[in-house]
């Protein structure tokens, strides 16, 4: 990512100075610079391996300077503080482009700010391709440093093709832009959950080949509710991705069928949004199935143990023999559910955004959001972005999504789909935790009459906990009135 910003900075006119505690990631640099710029601008960027000339070419102690960090979450961002302290002064501005955690981005800007440094909270969205290309970009904190950085930001952010703005916008005060990021990384991980599924349905259940998956889901990914969805669009490339040398394969079947980034904690932007979710009592299933089948997924090793235990077939996906009609019905239902599993991931996502911010105090706004969503990042997906921005524009303090006509509209159209799709899925034994988590989670969020009341009794019989009555309105978010005696004590 530091090495795909620094190339962008350099071709977009500026001299940059690069420092990292790891020398071999300088050297590095140094080989990304021969292949990825042209060579007349080499001379823009200025490589170091030790902190106080790096310091002192961006003018020391008495010059205001940018900082822009690419640093792991937690503890090394803090090492970096502390290692150039004694050279930050009035005026310095840091853009923390890392995936940091919101509230370790605020106790900076709060312990920076009486000294005059600004840090700003800043989400960079896109990966090192976007990073090199033109990333989604989400900051926050002071306003007047904000505004002095944003031109700079416009100027290297991804633009939206439609009407070429920049993705990328003051989101507000504090560190919402890392909370918004955080978000983001939820959503994406619940939309790879679902495009994931989709993939095991077409061939390991229909054992539809690889290059024929590719053709569909291209042309899933250039018309539609699915167009220019991001991770359909480079999961037709994946898929039709043969050994450029060799015998024909395909480089997807080598790889192995585990997700660490969640358990060897590199990554922790997925949790996060979990915890988030629990803690700010929003219903995310869709994000937290996709998270929990990856964290299932992490220890291979461990996982052969349980196959050996329960018996291989149990977890087995098994092969479909079906005729032409049956699969060209399937294959339409599959889209739409697909795009109806995107729909749950974002109203989840943005729906603890909307909370967070009612909580905080940020007044970020959603319409905002789904602009800088729109080019340089893994959720981009054009459809759902036309339909929910302009209604999150106008609709102002709306804290779910599901509220709002035009997403009802959609999923009543697209969930019987969906519904078909997981009845077929749970008949072949597919793995499918991120789809059905999607089909409950619109089943049981327009549920006028739940279950839960049973539950409830039974938590006012064995806890006291209390119960209101039907006759009794609507029901808020607070404590029953009504206690029964189910059994004496």
């Amino acid at each position: 990512m530091g090495s795909g910003m620094t190339m962008l900075f350099a071709e977009n006119g500026l001299q940059v100075g690069v420092f990292d505690v790891k020398p071999q990631n300088i050297d590095n640099l140094a080989q990304n610079l021969v292949s990825g710029l042209d060579r007349s601008i080499h001379e823009r960027v200025h490589s170091f391996k030790e902190y106080t000339p790096f310091l002192e070419f961006l003018g020391g102690k008495s010059t205001p300077k940018l900082f822009v960090f690419s640093i792991p979450h937690g503890s090394p961002a803090d090492k970096v503080i502390e290692d150039i302290d004694e050279y930050l002064t009035d005026g310095d501005i840091i853009l923390d482009g890392g995936n940091e955690w919101y509230e370790n981005a605020r106790r900076r800007q709060k312990a920076l700010q009486p000294r005059g440094v600004s840090y700003l909270s800043m989400g960079v969205s896109g990966g090192y391709q976007a990073a090199r290309r033109g990333p989604s970009i989400s900051p926050s904190g002071d306003k007047k440093a904000l505004d002095s950085v944003l031109p700079l930001l416009e100027k290297f952010a991804a633009k939206d093709p439609k009407t070429g703005l920049p993705c990328v916008a003051n989101l507000g005060p504090s560190s919402c832009g890392h909370y918004v990021k955080m978000a983001h990384n939820g959503i994406e991980q619940g939309i790879l959950g679902v495009v994931n599924e989709a993939w095991e349905l077409l061939y390991k259940c229909m054992h539809i080949p690889l290059d024929e998956i590719a053709k569909t889901w291209d042309k899933w990914g250039s018309e539609g509710e699915l167009k220019r969805n991001y991770l359909v669009n480079i999961g037709a490339e994946i898929c039709g991705r043969h050994h450029p040398n060799g015998p024909p394969s395909h480089v997807v079947n080598e790889v192995q069928d585990k997700v660490v980034q969640d358990a060897d904690e590199s990554e922790g932007t997925g949790f996060w949004t979990v915890v988030e979710a629990a803690n700010r009592h929003v219903s995310a299933p869709t994000i937290a199935a996709a998270h929990f089948f990856r964290i299932a997924s992490a220890d291979r090793a461990q996982r052969m143990q349980v196959v050996e235990n329960l018996g291989q077939g149990l977890g087995a996906a098994r092969k479909q023999q079906v005729d032409d009609a049956f699969r060209t019905q399937f294959v339409e239902d599959l889209r739409l559910a697909v795009y109806c599993g995107c729909l749950a991931s974002f109203a989840q996502g943005l729906n603890l955004i909307a909370r967070a911010s009612e909580d905080e105090g940020w007044g970020v706004n959603l319409g905002t959001c789904m602009q800088i969503w729109r080019e340089g990042c893994i959720i981009r997906s054009e459809y759902i972005a036309d339909i929910l921005q302009p209604v999150l524009e106008q609709s102002g303090g709306v804290t779910n999504v599901l509220t709002l006509p035009v997403v009802g509209e959609e999923v009543r159209r697209t969930m019987p789909a969906l519904r078909r799709v997981v009845g077929l899925g749970l008949e072949w034994n597919a793995h499918i935790p991120a789809l059905s988590a999607s089909l409950e989670y619109f089943k049981y969020c327009a549920g006028k009459h739940l279950p839960s009341q049973f539950m409830e009794a039974e938590m006012d019989y064995f806890g006291a906990h209390s119960y209101d009555l039907k006759s009794e309105g609507p029901g808020e978010v607070q404590k029953g009135k009504h206690h029964f005696e189910w059994k004496p004590a």
